[in-house]
């Protein structure tokens, strides 16, 4: 696998209309052959004009922008058409034309660039099959379910042969178990087709599922990247912990707060969250830091799930003892490479 990065990002600035919304803030991320990196970002947080700058729908104020080798914003319009037919994109809204058919609009891309009818025919055979739609291919839009409209619109972005495929909230349009699916094909399809994608999304659980690497976006800025493992298991930013705990955070229902115990003399109860991952991720930590530390633990909750193909442990604990004890103990599972956070109750 080559070591260039398939996207290189770097100074990249925007901003929407003279002295209105910055859309990007000096953004850098680079994006390796063959990994499916996820940008993820509340609602204005930047991350569809980072993506559409991509592919130079939209172009930036400033900035260097390199997809497979090539320098984007040095490139003429006869060059940019070329360089744009090695990169796909999937829409959220799947923009199909409603009086083609699913071979039609598969087509359209081919049929735009000056193809031959001959080889556009042989193209969609080609895909139909890697996409499911091959009894389909005669349908219109109107005649299909959501999940078989992006079907067709990841077909027809990959009817040029690309080499990346960007995902603009492909998912977001979706009910949770086509999402699953969709998912799931495109990670099949990476693997068939060699190919690199970029996928943006405001669904940390669509990241979880499907990326190898994350960069957290927030008013127009990165403010987090790494391995996604990494990242959900020790987030960095209050904004990542917060969509963190959308997907694997714990709350305590009261009906069980109300079963716990009450605090005794000269004692605090402390409720936290732990995510064992990593070397500590073995060790009884539980059972050390109550003996270590004079305290005693209540595990409320807890579960064993993955990220990345690589397990965790996530538990919620009830602690019990003098505040500095419980201090120490806390300190001592952050020493350990554990994530411990707060938790309400």
């Amino acid at each position: 696998m080559s070591t260039q990065p398939a996207i290189a990002l770097s100074g990249l600035r925007k901003r929407f209309a003279q002295g209105g919304t910055v859309a990007l803030d000096d953004v850098a991320l680079d994006v390796a052959p063959g990994e499916i990196f996820g940008i993820v970002g509340r609602s204005g947080a930047g991350k569809s004009t980072l993506i559409r700058c991509v592919n130079l729908l939209e172009r930036p104020d400033a900035g260097r922008i390199t997809v497979l080798g090539q320098d984007m914003l040095a490139l003429d319009e006869a060059s940019l058409r070329a360089a744009r037919r090695r990169i796909g994109m999937v829409f959220q809204h799947f923009n199909l034309h409603s009086r083609r058919t699913v071979a039609e609009n598969i087509a359209f891309p081919l049929e735009v660039a000056g193809i031959a009818r001959a080889e556009r025919q042989a193209r969609v055979a080609e895909i139909l099959p890697l996409v499911g739609l091959e009894a389909k291919r005669d349908a219109y839009p109107a005649q299909l379910s959501g999940g078989q409209k992006q079907r067709v619109g990841i077909a027809r972005a990959l009817a040029s042969r690309p080499e990346i495929l960007l995902c603009d909230e492909a998912t977001s349009a979706l009910d949770p178990e086509t999402t699953q699916e969709i998912l799931a094909l495109i990670r099949d399809l990476r693997a068939r087709l060699d190919l690199t994608v970029l996928l943006i999304t405001h669904e940390m659980g669509v990241v979880k599922a499907i990326c190898d690497r994350v960069a957290v976006m927030e008013a127009g800025r990165v403010i987090e990247q790494g391995r996604v493992f990494d990242v959900f298991t020790q987030p960095a930013h209050p904004t990542t912990r917060r969509f963190v705990a959308e997907v694997i955070g714990h709350s305590v229902p009261a009906a069980t707060l109300a079963r716990l115990p009450a605090p005794g003399e000269g004692e605090t109860r402390r409720l936290v969250q732990v995510v064992f991952a990593g070397p500590a991720s073995t060790r009884a930590v539980v059972s050390e830091a109550s003996r270590d530390f004079g305290i005693d633990i209540n595990i409320v909750s807890g579960r064993v799930d993955e990220i990345a193909g690589e397990p965790f442990g996530v538990m919620a604990l009830a602690a019990y003892g003098p505040p500095e004890r419980l201090e120490a103990a806390f300190a001592w599972m952050l020493g350990l490479g554990l994530t411990v956070t707060e938790l309400e109750g």
